[in-house]
């Protein structure tokens, strides 16, 4: 009893993984081609299943390259230009046409659909461009062999010369192990940076050091970007013609220059406009026999405290005394009789004293 119980549920165990291995395959991205073979000019529809749902896809012509080994040369070896994009469905299907075009390097080619954003996936399927020229594809080389042991991160942060345009800057830092059968001495590695939905930039990077086989090592490899640059950005690298990591880095805008940019527009505007003033007070012409105005100032209004006893300033003069009108100096008798010289024939007035 106990023994067809056991055959039974590793029966049920075969069928389950036996269901389960289509599933397994129809999850793998898969690329199909309308022709197998066109010339420059011409177009053909590719149409894709297995992929992630609503994921952003990217399809190239590419040279130099095979199913089973991929794009060695990265998108450099694709016709970028005549590239074209394809979001899936929401069931991770797609069908695009596309135009066909000459690769910078020769064929074999193949037309490759790769994720732009999200999880990596790719794949890729054989094309002929029909008069494009085919050379065999080169050696591998044996030897050593460089493989991403820990996830790749970027060291670093901006600073306030960052948030005023500069160019920002981090280090990617990843440990790789050789596991190859040589020793790999002084490798080269290209690390990309791509903005968006466009292709990487290559740049090539030797480290200075050597790695036995079945050691590892940890490399940091600086990263620059264009000054001003903003938005999110993706670090690539590359070694053997192989992408081993990708990184995402957001990147901050750069306020100071905005803030630099108003404050120009307004004082450079104000500054213009009281020189203009300036100018046109200095040459517009003066009326005649008017008198020229001095320029107005501006005065605060003066505030005496007067207290009892208290003087906050100098004493107040009396005013001068006031003549009468019917009262002159040449009328007064006394006056006149003090001023004047005595005269022989002017009879004498007698004088009479006034009370005191």
């Amino acid at each position: 009893m106990k023994l067809r119980i056991l055959g039974a549920a590793v029966l049920a165990l075969l069928l389950a993984s036996v269901s389960a291995g289509p599933v397994r395959a129809a999850e793998q991205p898969v690329v199909k081609l309308s022709k197998s073979q066109a010339g420059t000019g011409g177009s053909i529809t590719v149409t894709g299943s297995g992929w992630r749902p609503k994921a952003l896809l990217m399809i190239l012509v590419c040279g130099q390259a095979v199913p089973a080994r991929g794009v060695p040369g990265g998108t450099n070896s694709c016709a970028n230009a005549d590239g074209r994009a394809v979001t899936t469905d929401a069931k991770g299907r797609f069908s695009r046409k596309l135009p066909v075009a000459e690769p910078p390097v020769p064929c074999p080619c193949v037309v490759h659909v790769a994720t732009v954003t999200g999880a990596k996936a790719e794949a890729d399927a054989i094309f002929q461009v029909a008069g494009h020229a085919v050379e065999p594809l080169p050696a591998e080389t044996s030897g050593g062999r460089l493989s991403i042991l820990t996830d790749t991160r970027l060291d670093g942060s901006g600073g306030l010369l960052t948030w005023f345009g500069a160019p920002p800057a981090r280090t990617l830092v990843f440990t790789v192990g050789n596991v190859g059968t040589s020793a790999v001495k002084n490798p080269v590695f290209q690390v990309g940076t791509s903005h968006g939905v466009f292709a990487p930039q290559w740049e090539e990077q030797q480290w200075r050091g050597t790695i036995e086989p079945g050691r590892k090592a940890r490399v940091e490899l600086p990263v620059e970007l264009t000054g001003g640059a903003h938005g999110d950005y993706t670090v690539s690298l590359k070694y053997g013609g192989k992408v081993l990591a990708e990184q995402p880095w957001g990147v901050g805008r750069p306020w100071g220059v905005t803030l630099f940019w108003v404050l120009v527009c307004l004082v450079v505007p104000a500054a213009l406009f009281r020189l203009g003033m300036a100018v046109v007070d200095r040459v517009r012409p003066r009326r005649p026999g008017r008198p020229q105005r001095a320029p107005a100032r501006l005065r605060l209004p003066e505030l005496t405290l007067r207290l009892p006893g208290l003087r906050t300033g100098p004493a107040e003069q009396p005013p001068p005394p006031s003549t009468l009108p019917w009262f002159t100096p040449d009328s007064d008798p006394g006056t006149a009789g003090r001023l004047s010289a005595p005269h022989d024939d002017s009879p004498t007035t007698p004088t009479r004293k006034g009370s005191t």
